[in-house]
């Protein structure tokens, strides 16, 4: 009966899994279609604007990405991690299913490979991380988080995030996708410490053994926020800059990948793990490496043809009206130039 009971609970937790990587898959393409939308009408978010704020399907992108992280985080009280972690690679090919015939954003063979090698080095680091110590207090994963070691990670992390906004975005934003993803998946690390430190405090009020009166808890919850609020932010740049395709899986390899490392410099659990399982990991991370650098390529070699293949055409009732044949909407060239030239 028992064993029955574990198997039931791990049904629910692979069915709540798959759900939420089916919501998070969906809610790349509402927002960005959202984006897309706003941008028409004003200031794109590549370029700083924030019309996608009054965009209604932006604001599904969101609900809906809530669901499936709620989903998600539900999933981990019926299964294992082992179980959940790995299906959240489920998003990156449901954004691109849904990208090639909703947004018709083609991924050529080379980018099909990338995100393949890319789930599967995911997968392997996944599997092979090692099990998180369970924590019974907001002050035991405070003592974790001012740990020399982590202190360290987290000064580093907050370094790169600022030299990236200051110095690279105005420079590389719009043609390195790794400088969004970059400030997304640091920020992101640092948000799922806090997030576990909320998620302790309210199990434990639950229970009858109230965190709210500890200041850590009120600190956790600022940092939680504040990082959120600059993984959308970014994270709406670089979906409006470049192809939703590219975006998911590199966006979800570095967020797992920098989670894996912050968790293991944080909670140390990386001391006593086997050789094979050392091995299986760096093996993995090779694999997510050379994933990345093929959907590089595969991004390279999509603009190309795409940059030579659009062409122009003045139509006859009037002069000023152009028309791309790549978009297929009407759009007015304007030189660059001009202050009003726009992506």
């Amino acid at each position: 009966m028992e064993s029955m009971t574990r198997v039931s609970d791990n049904a629910k937790g692979l069915i709540l899994a798959v759900v939420s990587s089916a919501f998070i898959g969906a809610s790349f393409i509402l927002k960005k279609k959202g984006l897309k939308r706003a941008g028409r009408f004003g200031i794109s978010a590549g370029f700083g604007g924030y019309a996608y704020l009054l965009e209604p399907l932006w604001w599904a992108g969101m609900l809906t990405m809530m669901i499936g992280e709620v989903a998600n985080f539900v999933a981990y009280v019926f299964a294992p991690a082992v179980l959940v972690t790995p299906l959240g690679a489920l998003s990156i090919i449901v954004s691109a299913v849904l990208a090639h015939f909703m947004l018709k954003e083609r991924l050529q063979k080379l980018g099909v490979l990338g995100c393949v090698s890319c789930i599967v080095g995911s997968v392997v680091i996944v599997i092979h991380a090692p099990q998180e110590h369970s924590l019974s207090s907001v002050e035991e994963i405070w003592n974790l988080a001012t740990q020399p070691a982590f202190l360290i990670y987290s000064g580093a992390a907050l370094s790169i995030v600022l030299a990236l906004v200051l110095h690279f975005e105005p420079r590389y934003g719009h043609t390195n996708i790794l400088v969004y993803l970059g400030i997304c998946s640091l920020t992101g690390s640092l948000t799922v410490v806090s997030i576990k430190a909320i998620g302790i405090a309210i199990k434990l009020t639950l229970e009858g053994i109230s965190q709210i009166a500890y200041p850590q808890t009120w600190l956790f919850v600022t940092v939680a926020v504040v990082c959120v609020i600059a993984q959308l932010n970014y994270l709406n740049k670089a979906l409006d800059t470049f192809n939703t395709a590219i975006v998911s899986p590199i966006y979800y390899v570095m967020f797992t990948t920098l989670t894996i490392v912050a968790s293991a410099i944080m909670f140390k659990d990386w001391s006593g793990q086997n050789v094979s399982n050392i091995a299986s990991e760096l093996c993995g991370f090779i694999t997510v490496l050379s994933g990345t650098v093929l959907l590089h390529t595969a991004r390279e070699q999509e603009m190309a043809p795409t940059a030579a293949s659009i062409s122009w055409y003045i139509n006859r009732g009037s002069a000023d009206t152009l028309k791309s044949v790549e978009e297929d909407h009407f759009v007015m060239l304007l030189s660059s130039d001009s202050p009003d030239y726009v992506k």
